[in-house]
């Protein structure tokens, strides 16, 4: 066993799993953490605690410090400067006619690497690009190319729940999410009503979706001919978190049952 505690860098959510060097934390503490891209300010999201060193990748990284008024009062210069960073890479990969959409520009504490995040459909061909930003602003550059979903992770928003972005305020990764999940849960299939503010699929389909699929068990199918306790109609609809189906037996009307039950629930 060992004594970690989780950090996470704000401007890019990313999770660190990091050894104390003997420093007691607590929970939102503010500390300068080791990556391997150098010193970053990081907030500590799960104070010390001890782990399974098979659960996790050894060595590990490790909080150097609590953060000081000098460490924030150079992260402040340094975001000022990383807004330059990017107005002059917008500049210049449209001089390069480079299809490539910012999003994001940071240094790292001692200002040694320079890490730029962009969107773009395709493969870009960026070493032009990488060449005058290091010749400007005398850096290591990292360009990393994101997805739309790691966007909205970054920038954050509110989801059409009301509440923060699920991607910006607590989740870690980006799980598989189909149209299938939608269509078990019976919603309607309409883009605004089953996609988030990355235009990709809801992530939340997928957390009661284990739930909708054991519920659906022994239920018919919408549109399917089926023997129910009142002989055979075709099923017109179905109430998953009740439990109960609507048969349309044409002249003899239309009846709702109740799941594994053999009399009608309602007329």
């Amino acid at each position: 066993m060992v004594e970690i505690v989780v950090a996470s860098v704000d401007s890019s959510k990313n999770h660190y799993f990091l050894s104390t060097n003997n420093l007691q934390l607590k929970l939102g503490d503010k500390v300068v953490i080791e990556t391997d891209l150098g010193p970053f300010i990081a907030r500590v999201i799960k104070p010390n605690y001890m782990e399974n060193e098979k659960n996790l990748i050894m060595p590990l990284k490790k909080v150097l410090r609590i953060a000081t008024d000098k460490d924030f009062k150079e992260f402040n210069s340094l975001e000022e400067e990383a807004l330059k960073v990017l107005n002059f890479s917008k500049k210049t990969a449209e001089s390069l006619e480079l299809d490539m959409q910012f999003v994001d520009a940071r240094y790292n504490l001692d200002k040694s690497v320079l890490v730029i995040t962009y969107l773009s459909e395709n493969r870009v061909d960026f070493r032009e690009l990488a060449k005058k930003i290091a010749q400007k602003f005398k850096a290591r550059i990292e360009l990393r190319q994101i997805g739309v979903r790691d966007k909205s992770k970054r920038v954050g928003g509110l989801g059409p729940c009301g509440l923060f972005l699920c991607c910006n305020s607590f989740l870690s990764d980006f799980s598989s999410v189909s149209i299938n999940m939608a269509k078990n849960q019976n919603l309607a299939l309409s883009p605004t009503k089953i996609n988030g503010s990355c235009g990709r699929l809801l992530c939340c389909l997928g957390y009661e979706n284990e739930v909708y699929t054991e519920l659906r068990k022994d239920l018919p199918k919408v549109g399917m001919m089926f023997d129910s306790p009142g002989g055979m109609g075709k099923v017109t609809a179905i109430d998953i978190i009740n439990g109960t189906y609507t048969v349309d037996f044409g002249d003899k009307g239309i009846i709702t049952y109740k799941k594994d039950s053999k009399d009608e629930s309602t007329k």
